[in-house]
Parts: C-alpha cells; sequence; structure tokens
C-alpha cells in the first residue's frame, strides 16, 4: 500500500468563529480493526482516525455536526459507520456505499442509524469495484425512496461521462470535492462549467473540499478561490462545504483543518453566506431536525428541500 500523508493531530481553530450548527459535510472514520477489519486490496488505512478523534477535530473548528462517509477501506461493510454514528449523536448523518450486495435489512439498520446517502465512487485510485450504469439506477430506485441523497466521487474522469445516469432522478444529487476540476484551464475547464450546468437544474450540489489538494499554485490554495466563488453565485442554497478529513490518498503537505475553514472564508467573505454554507444548506439537506432558515436570505429554499422534497426554483 502507497504511504500517504497523516492528517494534523492538533488542529487549530479557525480565524472566524463558527456559527452554531455548523457541519463538516465529510468526513471519514475508522474502527476498532479486530471488530471492523478493512479489506485487503484497502488503498488507504489511517486506524488513528477514530470517530472519538475526529469529534476532538470538530471541537477545536467549532463544529457541531457532520457527515461520516464509508469508506472504501470497508467496501459495503457498513458496521464501523454504523458504529460511529452511535458514538457521534444525533448531530451527524451518515453516507453509504451501496450496490446490490446490501440487503433491504441492511439498508433499514443503516437508515435507522442515521444513514442519510448513497455514494457512488469512481475515483480510479480507490481500487473499488466501479458502478456499472444498471448498479447506479438500481441503487437510486432503492435509496430516493428513503429520503436519501445520492453522492458523485469523480476525481480523475470527465464528469459527462458519469453525471447522465442521475438525468431522470427526482432527488438531491452531490458532486464532491468541488467537481473533477483541471485547474490548468481556469474557468473554463468543460468540467467545470459542466457542472456549473447541473446546478441549475436546482437538485444539484457540490462540495466545497479538496480546494487545498489540487491546486495548482499551492498554499494559500488561492487558484480554487475563483471556482468556489462561481459556485456559491451560481447555486447559493446548494453549496456546502467539508473537510475530507483524515485527508485521504493526500501526497501531502496536509492542511491543517482550521486553516480549511480560512479558505472557505476567502470563498465566502460574508459572514450570511458562509452561515448558509456551513448551517442552513447542510440542515435542509441531511435533515437536521432543527432551527428556522428564515434569516438566511432570499436564496435558502431555492432547488430541492428537505430530503425527498422537490421544489421548483421558480416558484
Amino acid at each position: 500500500m502507497p504511504r500517504y500523508a497523516h492528517f494534523d493531530p492538533a488542529p487549530r481553530s479557525p480565524k472566524h468563529v463558527s456559527p452554531a450548527g455548523a457541519c463538516d459535510s465529510q468526513v471519514h472514520i475508522f474502527g476498532d480493526p479486530i471488530r471492523f477489519p478493512t479489506r485487503p486490496d484497502a488503498a488507504y488505512v489511517v486506524l488513528d482516525a477514530t470517530v472519538e478523534a475526529m469529534l476532538d477535530m470538530h471541537k477545536e473548528l467549532g463544529i457541531e455536526r457532520g457527515v461520516i462517509v464509508q469508506s472504501t477501506a470497508y467496501g459495503t461493510d457498513h458496521g464501523a459507520l454504523v458504529e460511529a454514528l452511535k458514538v457521534a449523536g444525533d448531530g451527524y448523518r451518515g453516507c453509504g456505499v451501496v450496490n446490490d450486495s446490501v440487503s433491504d435489512d441492511e439498508l433499514a439498520e443503516m437508515h435507522e442509524a442515521g444513514v442519510r446517502g448513497a455514494r457512488f465512487n469512481f475515483h480510479p485510485k480507490l481500487r473499488n469495484s466501479l458502478p456499472t450504469p444498471e448498479e447506479v439506477r438500481r441503487t437510486a430506485a432503492r435509496v430516493v425512496p428513503l429520503g436519501w441523497h445520492l453522492k458523485l466521487h469523480m476525481n480523475g474522469i470527465d464528469p459527462r461521462e458519469v453525471t447522465p445516469l442521475l438525468d431522470d432522478v427526482e432527488a438531491n444529487v452531490v458532486i464532491d470535492h468541488m467537481g473533477p476540476l483541471r485547474y490548468q484551464y481556469g474557468t473554463a475547464d468543460a468540467h467545470f462549467r459542466h457542472v456549473l450546468e447541473l446546478l441549475a437544474r436546482g437538485n444539484w450540489w457540490v462540495m466545497l473540499s479538496n480546494g487545498d489538494r489540487r491546486s495548482a499554485t499551492g498554499y494559500p490554495w488561492d487558484d480554487a478561490t475563483a471556482y468556489a466563488r462561481e459556485y456559491i453565485q451560481h447555486a447559493p442554497s446548494r453549496v456546502l462545504w467539508a473537510t475530507d478529513w483524515p485527508h485521504p490518498l493526500h501526497p501531502g503537505p496536509v492542511p491543517n483543518d482550521g486553516e480549511l475553514l480560512d479558505l472557505l472564508a476567502r470563498y465566502a467573505p460574508d459572514e450570511r453566506t458562509r452561515r448558509q454554507i456551513l448551517v442552513t444548506n447542510p440542515r435542509r439537506l441531511f435533515a437536521f431536525a432543527d432551527g428556522t432558515d428564515a434569516d438566511d436570505g432570499p436564496d435558502a429554499d431555492d432547488g430541492m428541500g428537505e430530503a425527498g422534497g422537490v421544489l421548483d426554483d421558480q416558484q
């Protein structure tokens, strides 16, 4: 297994205080290796990236909510994810990896634990069995009635090869890691323009993450800012933010997670917009059951509403 950089074990507080209810929309965790063994061919394993370590990181950043996304190191065995959700509590949701091998009983257990999404991994480095078009459609047909969202990890590929699979799905669809951008082409990149076209549909979302990793200029990752700001301008109520802790497959140097919230502040200098990205948008998508969106601006409910409900952008 190739060696990848380790997450920073000493996260620092961000320069701006996180708003109450702030959500990190993607982290991964690892459980007890005896009870929850990883796949022999796993692309990465970070055994000290426990749910407790993740919660400590979130406490330092002022993050109160999060989404634990199934690591491909576990395949479709969601035991570690289900246990982590029990430890993390009601402020956390899960996103699983579902294919035909996952039974209806397992889906029910996952839903009861707080899983609210299914992720399709097309990243070639993850060594997972790439989902076929038929599997994607069958999985969507099973999980959308549960109110789950769908999630696409497409780094390293042309998104236009994958996104048409979900053209007819009436559900929220999240694009991971700002889409498979190619920074050398700037904002004229056809991959980027395609994501913007998807955001115009009203049920597609984008997650602001990995801007640091894929930057062509390096720290402080200023070239990521132009993409993030266009996403926010196009669909302010369907943009999420995430650390992607513990930063799997990162060649290094790995950022301090507090720096990633500082990067978000450059993406969205306005405090109200940051609150929408950190609090309001994830609250709607992941169905966190509290609060009101009344103070989050005129775009707080464009596109899809809470999980499973389609709204018309023109209403």
